[in-house]
């Protein structure tokens, strides 16, 4: 798995660990990080908002929503408030399976690799654009004859190619039966995020997965067939903001949504 793992190319799983203020990156992914950051200085508050949203979603659902199965895709290195924590402190039966194919989340996949006693948590070694083999591999953790929320938060974004983005989507849903959920986060040049497509042009000269940003209607296309929760799409730092928490948060340039498999 080491020879998996190049440490002179900055790696998005470890640049967005260091945007959160996490220790698992190295040199090469703090100085793109920066550089990032000096072209687009609110990148940092995009990648805070994007792991709150996965807060509020998980709550939601594994609250009022009920759902006790979660399949989170594109998992990024272990952080705080991970998706099994927060369901599991909700309901403690709940099952998480995670999935990424980076061998530096890999090699941290102990630290998800946690549950509740009632519950379960398990790690799949798989790609996102192979969502047949995603399909394939998740049961028996979860019983895809049950509701199943999946997570792609900051995932379809390495998919470059808008059609097979769709697919992927496609597939997943498919593969889930009625009263499951899509949890989507999807970085945009709406929104007041201009300023990032000269960002987005430097970390695809400079560090790997390549990335791309999407429309408002791109966006909405990954969500064709479902019903949209309250309150559609919107940037992820207002979706469901509590404001008994604070202030109206800032506006991020990153689409969240949540929809429901009739």
């Amino acid at each position: 798995m080491s020879d998996r793992i190049r440490t002179d190319v900055a790696h998005n799983a470890r640049v967005w660990n260091h945007w959160l203020g996490g220790k698992d990156n190295y040199p090469v992914d703090r100085a793109v990080g920066d550089h990032v950051t000096g072209l687009y200085p609110s990148i940092g508050e995009v990648a805070r908002a994007d792991r709150a949203f996965l807060g509020r979603a998980v709550t939601h659902l594994a609250g009022e929503a009920g759902v006790r199965q979660f399949l989170d895709i594109g998992t990024g290195l272990p952080t705080v408030e991970n998706t099994h924590e927060v369901a599991q402190r909700i309901a403690p039966d709940a099952r998480i399976v995670y999935v990424d194919n980076d061998p530096i989340v890999l090699a941290h996949a102990r630290a998800l690799l946690t549950s509740s006693p009632e519950g379960a948590t398990e790690y799949l070694d798989a790609d996102a654009h192979d969502p047949e083999s995603i399909v394939r591999s998740v049961e028996p953790a979860l019983d895809l004859t049950r509701p199943v929320a999946v997570m792609m938060l900051g995932i379809l974004n390495f998919v470059m190619d808008t059609d097979e983005a769709r697919s992927i989507v496609r597939r997943l849903m498919e593969a889930v039966p009625s009263g499951s959920y899509l949890v989507l986060t999807h970085p945009t040049l709406e929104l007041g995020g201009e300023g990032n497509a000269e960002a987005m042009a430097f970390w695809n000269e400079n560090a790997t997965p390549p990335i791309t940003a999407r429309s408002r209607a791109e966006f909405a296309s990954f969500c064709e067939g479902l019903d949209l929760l309250e309150p559609g799409i919107v940037s992820c730092a207002h979706w469901r903001h509590d404001p008994q928490t604070g202030a109206e948060p800032v506006l991020v340039a990153q689409f969240g949504a949540v929809a429901r498999k009739p």
